[in-house]
């Protein structure tokens, strides 16, 4: 069974790639989105790329920021790529901590902006084994079984005010998780009603199904659009 998911990963990971290949060769051409000009924007959308993506949004943040920019009107938006591997080497021993690098970094940079700026409100999204990354940054607690010191504490309740919406697409589902000895991704209590988890029906990495090619196809299948509304309607 774990080899089998290991290969439907293997498989979602190669097709994300082929994706952003031909929407690259294919697409008209797209801003590109980098950190924000401004040190205080606004808006700031902190995403955390899926497995294999390049360095940067990745494909689905891209097109969820693409899709939130015209929402909030007159507003600066700013972005922060999480800055972590997203690895494919799932069967690593070392993948554990390239997830958690993803959490260190997505947390230490909202803690940050919240003590710089204040008025900035946050969007905290991801994709794949980005959502997973965003979903453990909201836990109120370290999972049990998680050494302690291993990981970033959980941030602090007050923060939670500054964060807007959690905005996740594909989220790996417990099942999924467990297979590699993960614990289940638990939205803490102040994230859970600005949260949305969004789930293509087929997808095998959030919920149940074959298709690898499903679980890609979040910028084209109008799921970006509904995270953004959804976005929107808490800024």
């Amino acid at each position: 069974m774990k080899q089998h998911v290991i290969a439907v990963a293997r498989r979602v990971a190669l097709a994300a790639g082929l994706a952003a290949a031909l929407t690259t060769g294919t697409m008209p051409s797209m801003p590109v989105w980098s950190a924000a000009a401004e040190p205080c924007p606004d808006v700031e959308v902190v995403f955390a790329r899926g497995t294999g993506e390049p360095p940067g949004l990745g494909g689905i943040g891209g097109s969820f920021v693409d899709a939130l920019r015209p929402q909030i009107g007159s507003r600066s938006l700013g972005v922060y790529p999480v800055n972590y591997p997203a690895s494919t080497d799932f069967g690593s021993p070392d993948f554990p901590k390239t997830v958690i690098e993803g959490i260190r970094d997505a947390s230490s940079h909202i803690h940050s902006m919240v003590a710089s700026c204040p008025n900035t409100r946050e969007v905290l999204g991801g994709y794949s084994q980005g959502a997973a990354v965003a979903g453990y940054v909201t836990s109120a607690a370290v999972p049990p079984g998680v050494p302690v010191a291993a990981v970033p504490p959980p941030m602090p309740p007050a923060t939670a005010n500054h964060v807007a919406a959690v905005v996740l697409f594909g989220t790996p589902s417990p099942q999924f998780l467990g297979q590699y000895g993960a614990p289940p991704i638990a939205i803490g209590p102040l994230y859970q009603p600005k949260t949305i988890q969004l789930c293509a029906d087929g997808d095998p990495i959030c919920g149940t199904g074959e298709s690898a090619a499903i679980h890609t196809l979040y910028a084209v299948n109008g799921m970006t659009n509904q995270g953004a509304d959804f976005a929107a309607s808490h800024l």
